[in-house]
């Protein structure tokens, strides 16, 4: 398939932040290469809307050069919060963010955007943070002006985290993870998308990192009250030591596709905010949008 000169490389464009990512481009005029294992067109482009399929996996180093060739910019959003046979996070988050990150450098491409998340570290007890710090580095040695990008729990249209919360409340008893204390900022999808656009097009970012939250510090239990509110829904809430939640995880891990995961688990035992000393919504002139007036287009 003919590529033209100047495309916009979205790895993960079919994901739910990638989908957003492709419209926030299109219509700020850029022209994009949607590149995934199984690429298709979004619903909502129109026949002229300047899109390129591109089939592609980061696992395979041919299928990704080829993906690059040509090229203006690369946006690696690819995500898996789930280990499978041969997608380990090893494999997609280190390996598969590395190879992207050399392959673009060999192919003269200099703007490459890595989404990663808040609370990326090493020291982390969660396999599935200590590899996307892993990969944040590895993108980094080979390509020392990447921009690295961490947002907290997006939401949005079709989301897993809104959307997920809403079916707990059909539950006569809503658990919770400890006492539903920990901190979140979530974050619309869209305004993330709108960020990294604005990101690629910069003729020289205002910062190389990135950490990107909603304007509202909420703890879990905050977050349950305001969706029972939206959908007139009143359950009571009851706490859960963590140590449960991990047995419960270990419980379904043997699952295919288990609904609750180890790290999944850990994540929700930490608070999930931006941090000090880097760069923010605030430094792109975007004022994201709050939860609260979010909730009936995201739950309608």
């Amino acid at each position: 398939m003919t590529r033209s000169d100047g495309e916009v490389l979205v790895f993960g464009g079919t994901g739910f932040l990638g989908r957003h990512l492709v419209r926030e481009l299109v219509e700020a005029g850029h022209p994009v290469r949607l590149a995934a294992r199984h690429p298709r067109r979004p619903d909502w482009a129109e026949p002229q809307d300047p899109i390129t399929l591109c089939a592609a996996d980061v696992r395979d180093e041919a299928a990704v050069a080829e993906a690059l060739a040509g090229a203006s910019a690369v946006i690696n959003a690819v995500s898996g919060y789930v280990e499978r046979r041969g997608a380990s996070f090893e494999t997609i988050h280190v390996e598969g963010a590395a190879r992207l990150a050399r392959l673009a450098r060999e192919a003269g491409i200099t703007r490459l955007v890595q989404l990663s998340g808040i609370g990326a570290r090493r020291d982390s007890p969660s396999a599935y943070v200590r590899a996307r710090a892993r990969g944040e580095a590895a993108v980094l040695e080979h390509q020392p002006k990447a921009i690295i990008l961490r947002p907290s729990v997006m939401f949005g249209p079709d989301d897993a985290f809104l959307n997920g919360l809403a079916r707990l409340t059909r539950l006569p008893l809503i658990p919770l993870f400890g006492a539903g204390e920990t901190r979140l900022q979530p974050v619309h999808v869209v305004d993330v998308a709108r960020a990294v656009a604005i990101l690629v097009a910069a003729a020289e970012p205002p910062r190389r990192l990135f950490e990107l939250g909603g304007p509202d510090v909420l703890d879990y239990r905050e977050i349950l009250a305001r969706i029972q509110a939206h959908l007139g829904r009143e359950r009571p809430l009851l706490p859960l030591p963590f140590w449960a939640w991990r047995t419960l995880a270990g419980l379904l891990s043997p699952l295919p596709n288990p609904p609750l995961t180890r790290d999944q688990v850990l994540l929700m035992a930490e608070d999930n905010l931006v941090g000090e000393g880097v760069g923010t919504f605030a430094d792109l002139g975007i004022v994201p949008r709050t939860l609260r007036d979010s909730l009936p287009l995201c739950l309608p």
